[in-house]
């Protein structure tokens, strides 16, 4: 067969580094081809290519055989591409349709046609599985419909060849498999989809086709039926590895973080509450997880315990003082670190260095600050030495880092939090976007906090990282823990069903304390 798609020899660099060395990249027309890669290994920037964001430094694209030169995304949308990126390019105070139509906008006579922008968003919405309210404001919306929304804008502009950068992140195991049932209609009808992935089960699962870049080359092309995970890994990575997590048990301490009947407001909708009576409680050397649907409470109550929303009643407590009124600035300094879900909105400043956003947070103490004066050498001193140890890449303190992966950005913000020593950290959805060596090394950073007889809060959408780190498991729905259950006794199909809402009068809070 053809391939509906050929890139050769494309070369891209940044800041004198090499983001694709020579690359050559082909994808048959209709089939599911997975691009998988270590953060920094040239996926998303080989992408952005081909979607016109970047412009190659050397080589051509071909589309059906023909040369296409794609200097902007409204070239790429003509030739038949279109890109859902792991950090979405929506505005916030439009609605859903308005971002679907955005720059495509249906006429009648001189005015945009409301009427028929709503009725084309919800018939593609009811085609593909993809439910959501267009007449939504997308401020007011989960993350994971946000995800519905860009896929939708895609479908709108009519793509053949659909490229998806980590679709399945904020998704439940229960909405993984409808939207694998999704990409296996495009499939059917004659689509070509790219994924972005670092999920090898679902590369497994899903795709026909696996292409492995490695520090900016191309490593090589396999049918997904001829290989498996390890084999995969072992070609992202360039060495053996492992995601077992070694997690033995140790007897727990006092009581770290104790949450007492919490109520606060929704963030969707401030009429209503969020957070309907939260209890929780972790120990010294304990990782308590989170699992829920996103849009369940996560967000308030990451929130209400970094000092970002003010609490409607109930009482946090964090080594028996009372936190729950206490401004973001004096929560980081009684040592709670956090690893927010956001990583652009609430980790980072985009625009200024690794250096400088390493120290973010703390740049008023001492060594960074003296005197009132910010001390170069030691932020210098502390970037050099959190770059090698957290293999921040590319490795220069004086990146922007708005130019780096989102692993790699990741990695800065778990740095960051991680040199504090806390004494509870916060860590919500800390592998999404990162790839398989990083969540190697994440996984057992995490574990080795723990170790250290601290308190480790963990949310994540990713149930098996879940599964695998926590000691015990908290399921969220509506605003309550529906349940807690010890993580050896928790299995993925009962926790996917309490996630869901189901099973909700089954609530048990045994061994909370």
């Amino acid at each position: 067969m053809d391939p509906i798609l050929s890139m050769k020899n494309i070369t891209k660099t940044f800041y004198g580094n090499f983001a694709n060395s020579g690359v050559d990249f082909e994808v048959l027309k209709g089939e599911i081809h997975a691009l998988v890669g270590e953060n920094g290994a040239g996926k998303t920037t080989l992408m952005s290519i081909l979607y016109g964001l970047y412009p190659a430094d050397e080589g051509e694209v071909y589309i059906k055989g023909k040369k296409v030169d794609i200097d902007n995304p409204s070239i790429a949308i003509k030739n038949g591409i279109g890109m859902v990126f792991q950090h979405f390019m929506l505005v916030e105070p439009f609605t859903v349709a308005e971002n679907i139509i955005l720059g495509k906008e249906p006429k009648k006579i001189m005015f945009i046609d409301k009427k028929s922008a709503v009725s084309k968003v919800k018939k593609i919405s009811e085609i593909y599985g993809l439910k959501v309210d267009p007449n939504a404001k997308i401020s007011s919306i989960s993350v994971g419909q946000q995800q519905r929304v860009e896929i939708i804008k895609t479908l709108y502009r009519g793509a053949e060849i659909l490229i998806l950068d980590e679709p399945t992140a904020v998704l439940t195991p229960q909405e993984v498999e409808e939207f694998f049932s999704i990409l296996k209609l495009l499939k059917s009808q004659g689509k070509t989809i790219i994924i972005i992935t670092h999920k090898l089960k679902e590369v497994m699962e899903i795709s026909d086709r696996v292409s492995v870049m490695r520090r900016g080359k191309m490593i090589g092309t396999v049918i997904t039926k001829d290989t498996n995970e390890h084999e995969l890994a072992t070609m992202m990575v360039g060495r053996e590895i492992s995601l077992e997590v070694d997690k033995p048990d140790i007897k727990k301490g006092k009581t770290v973080l104790e949450i007492i009947d919490l109520h606060a407001l929704s963030k969707i909708n401030e009429k209503v509450e969020g957070l309907k009576g939260i209890n929780l409680s972790i120990k010294e050397g304990e990782i308590l997880g989170i699992a829920g649907v996103d849009g369940n409470g996560q967000t308030e109550l990451l929130e209400v315990l970094t000092g970002l929303r003010k609490v409607k009643s109930g009482v946090v407590k964090v080594n028996n003082e009372d936190i729950t009124k206490l401004s973001p600035r004096k929560i980081k300094e009684r040592k709670i670190a956090n690893i927010p879900e956001d990583r652009h909105q609430r980790g980072l400043i985009l625009k200024n260095t690794i250096a400088e956003n390493l120290i973010m947070g703390y740049h008023y103490k001492k060594p960074f600050n003296k005197c009132g004066f910010l001390n170069k050498k030691a932020i210098d001193d502390n970037a050099e030495n959190c770059i090698k140890e957290y293999d921040i890449r590319p490795a220069s303190k004086d990146v922007k880092v708005r130019a780096l992966s989102g692993g790699n950005q990741q990695k800065v913000i778990i740095a960051r939090e991680f040199e504090l020593n806390p004494e509870l950290l916060i860590a919500s959805q800390p592998t999404r976007g990162v790839d398989i060596g990083a969540i190697e090394f994440i996984h057992k950073k995490i574990v080795e906090h723990r170790n250290k007889n601290k308190a480790v809060l963990l949310i994540s959408a990713d149930l098996e990282e879940v599964m695998a780190l926590s000691d015990r498991i908290a399921v969220i729905y509506e605003g309550k823990i529906v349940k807690i259950l010890d993580a050896k006794d928790a299995t993925e199909n009962e926790l996917g069903l309490l996630m869901a809402g189901i099973k909700k009068e089954s609530s048990d809070i045994e061994g909370e304390n």
